[in-house]
């Protein structure tokens, strides 16, 4: 199959690379069913892509790559609402908000969005955590990372 993105061109994808969002993500409740693809610029950053809608393409980061010690518990109602049976099932990314600055550039680690990959069934939650911001300054941490 193939979807023709606004901002990606055209990606191929088969039946099995489609992830559902039973609830739709926030703010796109009536789009259930997304790929996922890595950006051809940067491959620490990944596409979250509708296939409902050519427009909706989300940039997300694994947290992990950013913050070794990122962590948080699913409930027991969550686990089974995704079918998670052990933490290897588990895929887990956040949304990248970009800005012209690059120093402006944030990720949302309250709101990570969590994948079964055997089950391709996913949802964006909010984290009972204040350790954890809406927009956690990007750039600091690749800096970081990279020695700059």
């Amino acid at each position: 199959m193939k979807l023709t993105t606004k901002y990606h061109g055209i990606k191929e994808y088969k039946e099995e690379d489609i992830i559902t969002f039973k609830k739709g993500l926030p703010g796109f409740e009536d789009l259930k069913k997304y790929i996922l693809f890595p950006t051809e610029e940067n491959k620490l950053f990944n596409i979250l892509h509708s296939i409902e809608n050519e427009e909706l393409g989300l940039i997300v980061i694994s947290p992990f790559e950013i913050i070794k010690d990122y962590e948080f518990k699913l409930s027991d109602e969550k686990l089974n609402e995704l079918k998670i049976i052990s933490p290897e099932e588990v895929f887990v990314l956040n949304t990248v908000t970009l800005s012209s600055k690059i120093e402006n550039i944030t990720t949302n680690l309250k709101a990570p969005i969590i994948i079964n990959i055997k089950e391709r069934l996913g949802e964006q939650i909010i984290l009972d955590n204040e350790k954890y911001k809406i927009k956690h300054p990007l750039w600091r941490e690749v800096k970081a990372l990279s020695g700059l």
